[in-house]
């Protein structure tokens, strides 16, 4: 569905955000989140945040982008399944994998490989079937997948209440003197490069904890928490505190490490704990660190601490 759909506000009252989700619309609230900051929903045709409240008479405009008519292929593809039940499934995804199809990858991602596994929950539309959350290409580790539409409900609402545990291990550069702390600085996308995220007053608030797991000379390996769910949000943060994530291209300038060719920044996404939507237990995973972080780290030389 790609038609207009146009609004009028009577008695409503809220944020934009709240009010659309409240609204019988074919479009999950993170879509609709998404067409905001990227202006496809325009208010008296003008583009407006999230947070922006409504008033009476206001006329938003939905305008879907265009959907592309290529076709999502299932793809038998080996898939490294931590879980699975008839609600949900968490895969270990490898380093270099697209979660989902878009421009310029609409084959060999995920997507196409569980597709070709298992029925996918339809919330998301046809290139995002079963996609609750995503980590970016070039970063591994554990991704829950929803089976069904009542699923990707319950899981979305965990994530935005902050109920799940994620858990990354990132290697950065430089050495902490404390031995933990929180971040806690706002995101939204960067005024100029539009592909990237960066702090910014008045943007969606985005908590990071990270706790030192072992220092190196010249790096430190971090064991990360997210309270918050942004997008690039540990990328941007470790750079924000002048501890870019070694191998990020994007926002660390492609910090590199001696004698070791990587194909991506240095972030696993290592634990991940929710809750079943149906049967309501508590379910919590663990990925060991891939080959190629193990490999890195055992070139680097550790600080002895002495008591």
């Amino acid at each position: 569905m790609t038609e207009k759909i146009t609004l009028e506000i009577t008695n409503e009252t809220g944020r934009i955000d709240a009010v659309l989700a409240k609204k019988s619309l074919p479009y999950s609230r993170t879509v609709l989140a998404e067409w905001l900051q990227d202006g496809h929903i325009v208010v008296n045709q003008t583009q407006v945040k999230r947070s922006y409240k409504v008033n009476s008479g206001d006329l938003i405009t939905i305008l879907p982008p265009a959907v592309q008519n290529t076709e999502i292929i299932a793809e038998n593809m080996s898939l490294d399944i931590i879980y699975e039940d008839n609600d949900l499934l968490v895969v270990n995804k490898p380093q270099g994998m697209v979660v989902h199809p878009a421009a310029g990858h609409t084959s060999g991602t995920l997507v196409n490989a569980l597709l070709y596994h298992a029925p996918l929950s339809t919330i998301n539309g046809s290139f995002r079937p079963g996609i609750v959350h995503r980590i970016d290409r070039d970063t591994s580790g554990l991704l829950m997948v929803a089976k069904n539409d009542k699923a990707h409900q319950a899981l979305s609402e965990q994530l935005k209440a902050h109920k799940n545990e994620r858990i990354y291990y990132a290697l950065v550069r430089g050495e902490f003197s404390e031995d933990s702390g929180t971040i806690n600085a706002p995101l939204a996308r960067h005024k100029v490069d539009r592909k990237k995220q960066a702090v910014q007053a008045g943007g969606r608030e985005a908590i990071t904890h990270f706790e030192v797991v072992t220092r190196y000379v010249g790096y430190t390996l971090l064991k990360i928490r997210l309270e918050t769910g942004r997008t690039h949000q540990i990328r941007v943060h470790m750079t924000y505190i002048g501890h870019p994530i070694i191998g990020d291209p994007v926002y660390g300038s492609a910090q590199k490490l001696p004698h070791v060719t990587l194909n991506g920044q240095m972030l696993h996404a290592k634990t991940l704990s929710l809750t079943q939507p149906t049967t309501g237990e508590l379910l919590t995973f663990d990925s060991a660190l891939p080959s190629y972080f193990t490999k890195a780290l055992a070139t680097l030389i550790p600080i002895i601490q002495h008591d």
